[in-house]
Formats: structure tokens, sequence, C-alpha cells
């Protein structure tokens, strides 16, 4: 693309808040949406929807721009690095096909529940090297370049090295880093990375300041040499980009990931990592008023989204009317009974014992859950059903059901949760999105995350190990399918979205922010679905947010009847919801942050959203 198109694209993002609704009347957003018709390109920073467009404008397609996007990402600290793991949902136009890319790390080798209590602790750890999951974004970035990509890993990593060669620091990763530089400076490699002013007041980078990352820009050139290599030799480009795969799980960033992680306590080995594989998957899938919507299998949270709507459908929302009581109070409920699933049935498919998800995905299932849903009150005690006679089996785990929510431990009782610092936190963990399409039919939405500040680097890679082991339990009680052991890979909270309608892409959306991930994804879909708001008045709508599941990191607590809602929520439904049992607390924007792609087919083009809230943005062409 030529400069004065780039101009363009940016001046775009740049012009008035004047939105349009689909029948033409103006209705006024805080940021404006996205038009394209060639591309759109939708992340966590805007810098990575720059680098986004850099790759459209080489000719690249959805999945190139997404890779480059994803590298851009990682190499600024976007809530994630290189170590964490990436989760991903493609439509291929050719196939006409949502396939799914499960490419989350796996507990290494001595992670057993065992090892953890002998250290006294309840849960894996939420810092540190023992906090760490093989790196799986380097895999998973890999495999969608070498699968369904164009362009060369040396063109799609330019500019996250650029960048590594040095960029200007935002504020918010800054001080990120400055609010998190005592826990920093237990590790080494971190500290020698991130506190660019060791013995200052101020340690960590100033906002602007230009952040070089010498180890990590190695790293990248290690694995583009690898390709570059392979290439040479007569390699198709296919296997040149594997070339570079191997380099990074069993060649010499292997060596000095493992070296690094060992010499802080961890317990990754290079056999972990030689032994890790990225999964191309079946997604799951279920329907909602006549639209397709795909989730990632129950190694994610994505299927709870998936049961809240099989419930719903048996509710006729449109009339309750949006954010009314009714409607706040019937999908509060909805979402207890799907999350008490999660919380007990969800983990990976690849261990004993069988999760029962086509119990879990029943039609008739979630119609006998949704008799359960008491009109005039919350109930603090929902939990899971049982799925196993809708699969025409007998559940093996009735006497765990029994048990099931008896930890008084786990249960948090102030009066306004959201108002702790540390609780809310571990409910928002995290996290970034990358969303992706382009005119040729491709689409792409990520959930990436892991590795986040402040983040126990491992070694001179530069690279920040993940903290998803604390996902996993170490009692069968709480889940007897998401028990640590190695190779099995956490229950995690990141859940990337798609929806197709009339057999074509829909709807491409995802968020941020751990446990919230898929109650404000499922309101953002019923805006666009029942109440026919355009994609940027669905991004921005005021949401509420439960807190009864349990969260996801930490100490694995919840607060029952605990409900976070919009500050503009009027007094007398704040007093209806009291009333009916709930702990309420306010937030000023609740809207997500969501990005989010919808398709215009009556018109060819593509419209794009983004939250009212973070720095999320894109750009479209």
């Amino acid at each position: 693309m030529k400069a004065l198109q780039l101009f363009f694209c940016f001046l775009i993002l740049g012009q008035g808040s004047l939105a349009q609704s689909f029948n033409n009347l103006p209705v006024t957003t805080q940021k404006p949406p996205l038009h394209g018709r060639h591309w759109m390109a939708i992340g966590g920073k805007p810098l990575a929807a720059t680098a986004g467009a850099m790759i459209f404008a080489k000719g690249g397609n959805a999945v190139d721009a997404s890779c480059a996007m994803l590298a851009v990402s990682c190499t600024m600290w976007d809530v994630l690095s290189w170590g964490g793991e990436t989760q991903a949902l493609i439509y291929h136009p050719k196939l006409k096909k949502v396939i799914a890319i499960n490419a989350l790390g796996v507990a290494p080798t001595g992670a057993m529940p065992e090892f953890f209590k002998e250290k006294g602790m309840k849960y894996p750890p939420e810092w540190g090297a023992l906090a760490a999951v093989t790196p799986g974004t380097p895999g998973g970035l890999l495999t969608m370049l070498a699968e369904w990509g164009t362009l060369s890993l040396k063109e799609v990593l330019a500019p996250a090295m650029q960048m590594a060669e040095g960029y200007p620091i935002e504020a918010q990763t800054a001080n990120s880093i400055e609010r998190a530089k005592e826990r920093i400076k237990e590790w080494p490699y971190s500290k020698k990375v991130f506190l660019t002013h060791p013995g200052q007041e101020r340690e960590a980078p100033n906002a602007g300041e230009i952040f070089v990352q010498k180890d990590l820009l190695e790293t990248l050139r290690k694995m583009v040499e690898a390709e570059q290599q392979a290439l040479k030799r007569g390699k198709s480009r296919k296997e040149a980009i594997y070339a570079a795969y191997d380099r990074f799980y069993k060649g010499d960033i292997a060596k000095e990931f493992v070296r690094g992680c060992q010499e802080q306590g961890g317990l990754i080995t290079e056999q972990d990592l030689a032994q890790w594989k990225v999964k191309i998957e079946e997604p799951l899938m279920t329907t909602y008023r006549g639209i397709e919507v795909y989730k990632l299998q129950a190694w994610t949270q994505g299927p709870a989204m998936l049961q809240t709507l099989n419930i719903l459908e048996n509710f006729d929302l449109k009339s309750m009317g949006y954010n009314s009581t009714r409607y706040i109070h019937t999908l509060y409920q909805a979402m207890n009974l799907a999350f008490a699933d999660r919380d007990f049935y969800y983990g990976d498919p690849a261990f004993a014992p069988e999760e029962p998800i086509r119990g879990l995905l029943s039609k008739e299932y979630a119609k006998e859950r949704s008799k359960l849903i008491n009109p005039l009150k919350n109930d603090p005690k929902a939990a899971p059903g049982d799925p196993y006679p809708f699969e025409g089996k007998q559940n093996p785990f009735k006497s765990l059901l029994q048990q099931w929510g008896t930890s008084q431990s786990q249960l948090y009782r102030p009066g306004h949760p959201a108002a702790d610092e540390q609780f809310y936190a571990r409910f928002q963990a995290g996290t970034t999105t990358v969303e992706t399409a382009d005119k040729e039919g491709w689409v792409v939405s990520i959930t990436p995350s892991g590795g986040w500040v402040p983040a126990c680097i491992a070694g001179n890679t530069g690279i920040g190990m993940s903290q998803r082991m604390q996902s996993f339990v170490l009692d069968e009680k709480e889940n007897p399918f998401n028990v640590v052991a190695p190779g099995k890979r956490p229950r995690v909270t990141l859940t990337p979205s798609m929806a197709l309608k009339d057999g074509r892409p829909y709807l491409s959306f995802a968020k941020q922010a751990g446990d919230e991930q898929d109650q404000l994804l499922l309101q953002f879909f019923l805006n666009m679905v029942e109440f026919d708001m355009t994609v940027q008045e669905a991004a921005e709508a005021p949401s509420f947010k439960t807190l009864q599941m349990y969260t996801s990191f930490g100490e694995h607590e919840k607060s029952p009847g605990g409900l976070i809602l919009n500050s503009a929520m009027p007094p007398w439904s704040r007093k209806e919801l009291a009333r009916m049992g709930y702990t309420i607390s306010y937030q000023d924007r609740t809207s997500g942050p969501v990005n989010a792609i919808w398709f215009d087919w009556a018109n060819g083009s593509m419209w794009g959203g983004s939250s009212n809230h973070g720095e999320d943005y894109g750009i479209g062409w």
C-alpha cells in the first residue's frame, strides 16, 4: 500500500464518532465503526493493527496479517509474551468450514498434585517458573502461517523484529512494569529486560521511551534464519516455516529456554518442548435463532457460552427489554448454570475421563436446566447438572457432585467484591485479541495470552513464561477433568468466537479479561441478534458481570450473587436487583473490551467494532 493509502487508513480512525444504525438513524458512539471492503485488522493495541495493515499491503491474507499482529502483540507485552498460549478459530473460504487451533502449552514433567501439595500449595502458583506450561504461541503462529498463510516467516515477523530493535513503549505497559517491579526483581532475566533505570525512583521505562529487547530480537532472528536456510536447501515454503518450528522447540532456542526455566525453579524439560505439538481440531458449535455459533473445545471455557445460549433459547429475551431487571436476572441465572458445569466438567479432552460434551451441549439438557431458574431471586447455590443421561450414560461422579461447592474457603463475601483489587484482578487477568478478515473470505479470531507482566523471562531468550499452570486444580472434588498431570493442558478462559449465518461468516468476535470473556461475549452477541445493534453499538453497550463462577486464577474463589453493573443503571433497577439477592458493585465502563468484525453481505463490506475503553482498535480498507 502506498503512503497516501496508509494516511487515509489512519484518517478513518480519527473521524467523528457518529455511527449509523441499520435503519440509518444516527446513533452516537464514542468510537466510530470501522468500514472495509478489502480487509479488516483489529487488535488489542493500535500498533498491532498497524502491523496487520502492513502485511495486507504486502498482499498477505487474513492469516498472514493475524500472525504478524500476534507477533507484535507478544513483543509489546500486550498482557502476553511469546511464551504464552494461542487459541484461534479460522474460517476457510474454500472448505467453507471453521477450523480450531489448539496452541495451549502442557504441564511439564513432574507437575503432579503431590508435588504442589508437598510445598503447601492449594493450587499451582500464580507467578514464576513453576507457574509455566510449555510455550504455545510460537508453535501456534508458525502452524497457522505454514498451513493457511501465503507469505514467508521473514516477512510476517518483520514488524515484530523492528519493534524488538526498539519501539516507544506505551504508558499502560510501562506503568504495569513499574507497579510490578518488586516481583520482577526476583527474576534476573526479567530484571535485565524490564527495569531500564535500575536504582532510580522509577525503574521501569517511561511512556514513550524506546524499549529495546536484544535477547528477544536474537530469538526471532534465529527462527527466521532457520526458515531462510531451509529455503536455500530447496525446501518448500511450508517446510521452511516448520524448520523454524523445530529450531524453537528442539534446537538451541529450546535448550536456552529450558536452562533459564530450570535455573529459576521451573520444571520444563527439553523433552517436554520436543514432544509438544499444536493441535488442529474440530470446533464445537450450537445454533441460536438459526445462527451457528462456534467455540473451541472444553479445554477452554468457550462451550459455556454455547450452553448459555441453549438455555436462553427457552426465553423471549427481546420482550424483556435490553438490560431490564428481568433480562439481567435471566442471563445471570443462565450463566450461573453453564459456568457451574464449566467448573466441574471441563478439561483436556486428550486425558481421561472423557468430558460429557454431547450431553452438555444438548438442547434437551439446556431445557431441563432452564427450569431451574427462579424468576424472583438469585440462586447462590447453583450447581453443576447431570449431562450424562443426555448421552445415554450413567454419571460416574455423582458422589463428587454431592460434595461440589462445599469449600467455604473459596467463597468471597465482602460487600463489594469488585472493590477488592486483587480479587477482581483475577477475574479479568491477562489476554488480548486479534481479529482479521479479507476479501477472499478468510476470517481469523484469536485470543492469545500468557506470560503477562510481571513475567518470568526464560534465560537469554527474551521470552516470558506462561502463568497458566494456576488454572489447574489439585483435588478432583473441584473438577475431576482438570487435575494437573504432566503433558496435560489446563482448562483455560481463552475463547475466540465465530458465527455463521446462511452458511457464510456473520460475526467474528473476541475479548480479553479472564473469566469475564464468555459472559460479555454472550451479551455482545445478543445485543446484535436480539436488539439489532450495529457492531460498534453492541461493542460499547453497557454490560453486566457475574462473579458467581469460580475464578480460574489464584485461589479460585467466587462471590455468590456478586454482580457488577454499569454506573448508569437507574436507581429502581438497582433496588430491584438488590432485593433479588444480588451484591452489587458498579463500573463506569462495562462493555469489554470486545473486538469484532461483522459481515455486511448485502453491501459486500465489513464493519469493525471495538469497545469504548482500553487500547483496542483497528484499521479497515
